[in-house]
């Protein structure tokens, strides 16, 4: 049945709006062509909780600190990894604030191969039981940016790709030997657009195609030895996050177009650029911002004994749009979205 309203629009078929209630069995993790004999749903066998560590990257704000704080009230011993916990940021302080033996802030910068050795070496010596390994790992350290490719430096793409791609990795392949030990869960948060692409993302959407694809290879050289590797893949959230503001907008901009290329700047001239980026300030305080999908996405992830592949926390727009232009040929979907 979904699959004839998903083409629908491209018949002279009359189109009927879905309910609520349809909505939200269309959107169920898993696959959303299952029949509804078969639909999953986070009702499911849990694993005991008992205080096992999970390390959470990237803690400072937004998904990290909200995930952090829940892990923590289920249960977990949450090592809440923080880049500017040496600066005392606040929200590493309000973590260490709780003055609880199950929450712990740790110095981390993914960017850096001597502070990940040293964050887990830390983490290590504090387990409750170190034979016994680490139970899970949420990369959800992050940055991102826009613009389109000739607006774009290569410093830009390398230092986003550094945090969200090589950060994961980097970390990942760090916790492994006592992810492994314990048998435990890999988590790595991607994105919507590491599933579709976007006019003005290409930095980011690179990388989260490269978590994608990471965390796949990962998920079948684990199988075998009991890790289980979920992907989450969060829809719009920029105003639940302040991923952007338009102070921020206005300062990436202003450095853009500074180191424009003179050629690029006459070609496409200042009215384009500008144009852009008022499109882009648009954006700051749209999508949801409720994070509950999210933080619920990745709790079950940790705890569920079946834990699905891929989470997709995004609201029903979002999500048609992903499966259209994953499943659909690229000359029907660009029609639709892009051109």
């Amino acid at each position: 049945m979904l699959a004839t309203r998903i083409l629908r629009p491209f018949s002279n078929a009359p189109i009927r709006q879905l309910n609520l209630k349809e909505k939200n069995n269309v959107i169920r993790c898993g696959s959303p062509f299952l029949s509804s004999g078969d639909r999953r749903s986070y009702a499911s066998q849990q694993e005991q909780v008992d205080g096992k560590g999970v390390l959470v990257t990237g803690c400072d704000s937004g998904f990290g600190f909200s995930v952090a704080k829940h892990l923590h009230s289920k249960g977990f011993t949450v090592f809440a990894g923080c880049l500017l916990k040496d600066k005392g940021h606040e929200g590493a302080r309000e973590l260490d604030n709780m003055k609880c033996g199950r929450m712990q802030t740790v110095q981390l910068n993914v960017c850096k191969e001597e502070e990940v050795q040293r964050g887990v070496e830390h983490i290590q010596a504090r387990l409750k039981d170190p034979e016994k390994g680490l139970w899970g790992l949420v990369n959800n350290a992050g940055i991102s940016t826009f613009g389109e490719v000739e607006f774009t430096s290569m410093e830009t793409y390398k230092e986003v790709a550094e945090v969200n791609l090589w950060g994961t990795v980097r970390v990942t392949k760090a916790c492994l030997p006592l992810l492994r030990r314990a048998k435990g869960r890999v988590v790595n948060i991607s994105s919507m657009l590491g599933r579709m692409a976007n006019p003005a993302r290409s930095p980011y959407c690179i990388t989260k195609f490269g978590v994608e694809a990471f965390s796949d290879c990962l998920r079948y050289e684990m199988h075998p030895r009991g890790v289980k590797v979920s992907i989450v893949e969060p829809g719009n959230f920029i105003a639940a996050t302040s991923l952007y503001t338009p102070e921020r907008i206005k300062a990436i901009a202003d450095k853009m177009w500074e180191d424009l290329p003179e050629v690029v700047r006459q070609d496409y001239g200042r009215k384009y650029f500008d144009e852009k980026i008022a499109r882009m300030e648009t954006y700051c305080n749209s999508g949801s911002t409720d994070t509950s999908s999210v933080i619920n996405a990745i709790t079950h992830a940790l705890t569920s004994s079946s834990p699905y592949t891929r989470y997709h926390p995004m609201d029903y727009y979002w999500w048609l749009r992903m499966q259209i232009m994953t499943h659909m040929p690229g000359a029907i979907s660009d029609r639709i979205y892009i051109y």
